[in-house]
């Protein structure tokens, strides 16, 4: 996969800019969400995190909606700023951006001992993936 990113931002062009961008926002986000299947499994295993009641479910979407916000919005800042190269930008800029779908999951991980709440935050995640793929 890195070949074939370093292959894309070597071509030079905006479709190989883009796709470099596409496969670095992939691999950003898996490099963040493979540790969290294990880890939430473990932790679901010795300390299971339940959440009771919708307002601390609500409470917790909301506090993973902000923070993605935040990433989001700092990744957009990176990808727009105006001193750094065309591929950097673009790379620097989806790799923080796969960090807003990650959290969701992340955080879903820590839940698996409540799997319909880590379900939604999972489809949060998928969301999320899809609306900061880099176009």
């Amino acid at each position: 996969m890195l070949d074939a990113l370093t292959r894309d931002l070597r071509a030079g062009d905006a479709a190989g800019h883009l796709r470099a961008a596409r496969r670095a926002h992939l691999l950003a986000f898996l490099t963040l969400a493979a540790p969290g299947l294990p880890l939430g499994a473990l932790l679901a295993l010795l300390r299971p995190l339940r959440v009771e009641g919708l307002a601390t479910q609500a409470g917790v979407l909301l506090l993973v909606t902000l923070l993605a916000g935040v990433a989001w919005h700092l990744a957009r800042r990176t990808a727009r700023d105006e001193t750094l190269p065309v591929p950097q930008r673009a790379l620097a800029g989806a790799i923080q951006v796969a960090t807003a779908p990650g959290l969701a999951f992340l955080v879903g991980c820590a839940f698996l001992a409540a799997p319909l709440f880590a379900a939604l935050l999972w489809t949060f995640a998928l969301i999320l993936f899809v609306l900061t793929r880099p176009r």
